[in-house]
């Protein structure tokens, strides 16, 4: 398994990352557990999370996952896992039970407040990276920035980074920090697959003149990029299927990633794949992982025999022919596409 820093810490983590929203809805906590031991005996250091995990969110599954990720924990050396973790910011009433009749601000209270239940959930006294979950460009950097360096020096958290960001929120928060002389954020979370490069328009090169490591969430658009949603199909079970039924701004956002354009693509990717001899998973992680910017890959599974072609993609670098031919596709996409 390869490994890379996480921006300009001293942190290295595996290439890929194994992300765990479903962990308590789309898998129990049983099958969360083979799950992690799967994929850390294959490799795999770096594990992801978040305070108002699983999704889809409910307010009687909010921090479901931290506590069957922190009982896991009890199984294993903690220094063997890099472990991630987030505050929601905006959260529009999923989180913190006191405050869900509004939005979480990025303000010193909530951040110590979220980063002290989660600490306890997760069963562990620190947490080797810390995330704003959603950006809240109503508080100021300084304020968030501050407050995260008082935590890192405190030894709860070893280093931050920031998720779902925009390019100007990334670079107001480096700024921030520059100017408090606190620390600064080594790593984004944003969505980044096959179906949705936007990354690349400008918060790449942000990433790469800033030490900035992002680290892609959704590398299988959602799941689309499996052939799963391919024809109509709406699978039993599966997140987008779910998210359909319910209606409202979950189908809003399932519709973002399921649709005929996405499809589409798909289709010529999973083309693509088979000419190279791999599975569309295999192929999907693989372009993910390759970015110069990008410090490891989050996928997500509710099986543990899901890995398998992930996996597949640990050590695999795709060929100059391979890599030509998905440019030829996603030059015909017109974004956002999820």
């Amino acid at each position: 398994m390869q490994h890379k820093r996480l921006g300009r810490s001293p942190i290295q983590v595996s290439a890929i990352c194994m992300g765990t929203m479903t962990f308590g809805s789309g898998a129990d906590e049983a099958a969360s557990h083979r799950i992690l031991d799967r994929a850390l005996d294959a490799g795999i250091n770096f594990i992801d999370t978040a305070e108002n995990y699983p999704v889809p969110p409910k307010e009687e599954w909010a921090g479901v996952t931290e506590e069957i990720i922190g009982r896991w924990l009890k199984t294993r050396r903690r220094d063997a896992v890099i472990l991630a973790t987030k505050v929601s910011g905006p959260s529009h009433g999923w989180i913190r039970s006191a405050q869900r009749a509004g939005m979480t601000a990025l303000d010193r209270h909530n951040i110590t407040r979220a980063l002290e239940a989660s600490l306890k959930r997760l069963g562990t006294d620190y947490v080797d990276l810390y995330q704003t979950h959603w950006p809240d460009h109503g508080t100021a950097y300084d304020e968030t920035m501050a407050t995260l360096d008082d935590l890192i020096r405190a030894g709860k958290i070893r280093i931050i980074g920031c998720s779902n960001e925009t390019t100007w929120g990334l670079m107001k928060s480096l700024a921030a920090s520059e100017r408090l002389g606190v620390a600064r954020h080594q790593t984004i979370q944003n969505n980044f697959s096959l179906n949705n490069r936007r990354f690349e328009d400008e918060l790449a090169a942000a990433c790469r003149h800033e030490g900035v490591s992002l680290i892609p969430y959704s590398p299988l658009g959602g799941g689309v990029l499996s052939g799963k949603y391919n024809d109509g199909a709406r699978p039993a079970g599966a997140r987008f299927t779910n998210y359909l039924e319910i209606g409202g701004r979950q189908a809003t956002m399932a519709r973002r990633y399921v649709n005929d354009a996405t499809i589409a693509s798909t289709v010529r990717f999973q083309a693509i794949a088979a000419e190279a001899g791999l599975s569309p998973v295999t192929l999907a992680t693989a372009w993910s992982k390759q970015h110069d910017f990008v410090a490891s890959t989050i996928v997500g599974a509710t099986r543990a025999d899901q890995l398998d072609d992930i996996l597949a993609a640990a050590d695999l670098t795709l060929t100059a022919e391979t890599l030509a031919a998905i440019d030829a596709v996603t030059a015909d996409i017109r974004y956002p596409m999820g």
